[in-house]
């Protein structure tokens, strides 16, 4: 990690990390009462966080990454940028989702590109389970949305499988979509397109 980035977490995270301890967070003290907030696990160099972000300033977005580097560079962006509107956690975005979350609090959740785990043996990996299903429904608002994105074929086919399994969600389409304009395309995406994968978004929406 370069001095810049090392540097922006030293002066900035402070202000821009998600307050540490164990308790269930305020979200209308972190961002204003009112305040629709969408949680976004695994942002990468947080490319698409800012993009976002800078797009729809009335939300704020708890923007999790167990990377250390992409953390620093997200936080040297927001730095940079003076928005307002996101706090950054350098750990599990899952973790953060069950422990500090309450129930009904959440308009969004994103989940763009997670590691695909290719290996069988690895396949209990994925994020994107029964179980992360069932705890993203109980979290979200009525109507709120949870996007996800993969290049990785098998994988879409689990998501679509799980998503329309979960009994809290509505998965639009009954399976994936075309990239809605509002989300931008990911350096991660990029790669994959490149390489000549296809890319599926889904959009699950909790039922009233």
């Amino acid at each position: 990690m370069g001095a810049q980035r090392r540097d922006a977490l030293d002066s900035h995270l402070a202000r821009l990390g998600v307050p540490l301890g164990e308790g269930t967070l305020d979200l209308g003290e972190l961002f204003g009462p009112g305040t629709p907030v969408v949680l976004e696990i695994g942002f990468g160099s947080g490319r698409s966080t800012i993009s976002m972000a800078a797009a729809d300033p009335a939300t704020g977005v708890l923007a999790a990454d167990v990377h250390v580097p992409g953390v620093g560079n997200l936080v040297l962006k927001l730095a940079e940028s003076g928005l307002e509107n996101v706090r950054v956690l350098n750990g599990d975005g899952e973790q953060l989702l069950r422990d500090r979350i309450p129930p009904a609090s959440l308009a969004g959740v994103r989940v763009f590109f997670p590691d695909p785990w290719p290996k069988a043996r690895h396949h209990k990996r994925r994020l994107i389970t029964p179980r992360f299903a069932a705890l993203v429904a109980e979290r979200l608002v009525p109507g709120g949305l949870l996007h996800c994105a993969t290049d990785w074929e098998p994988y879409a086919e689990q998501m679509a499988e799980v998503l329309s399994a979960e009994p809290g969600l509505v998965l639009e389409n009954g399976g994936a979509v075309e990239r809605p304009e509002w989300r931008p395309v990911t350096r991660y995406e990029e790669r994959g397109l490149a390489q000549g994968h296809r890319v599926a978004d889904f959009l699950a929406y909790r039922r009233p």
